[in-house]
């Protein structure tokens, strides 16, 4: 574990100790591709594989958040399906908990960047571009 994936996780934990979890069972599905969404998730323990299509698929382990799209746009579709791997306890935030979770850790929006960063840089490796 690097740096940046230790701090991901210190701040999903800070953030998760003061909400409640969700807890999800090994091939619990979380959402599915088209459905609308209005929730932000992130992973405290175990792993949620988000997968595109056929082809795509991504791992998101403790630390890692996923669904940001839904607190970007108020009329958002899923774009993929994700299905828990593990046993697993997910943080859930709706925009307004979202935005008093930046307010309180506003390291939280930085690593979330970084961590997205990560991910894109991955799909475009894997789809080919450079």
């Amino acid at each position: 574990m690097n740096i940046n994936e230790s701090l991901e996780l210190n701040t999903i934990a800070a953030l998760a100790g003061k909400r409640a979890l969700i807890s999800v069972k090994q091939g619990d599905v979380i959402f599915n591709d088209g459905e609308s969404g209005d929730k932000l998730y992130g992973v405290v323990s175990g792993a949620v594989q988000l997968s595109w299509g056929d082809k795509s698929v991504e791992m998101i382990g403790p630390g890692s958040s996923f669904g940001v799209g839904a607190l970007v746009d108020p009329d958002h579709r899923r774009f993929g399906t994700a299905v828990a791997l593990y046993d697993s306890e997910l943080l859930e935030m709706n925009r307004e908990e979202f935005l008093f979770a930046i307010q309180e850790l506003p390291m939280f929006s930085l690593e979330m960047m970084h961590d997205l960063e990560q991910r894109l840089q991955k799909l475009k490796e894997h789809k080919g571009y450079r």
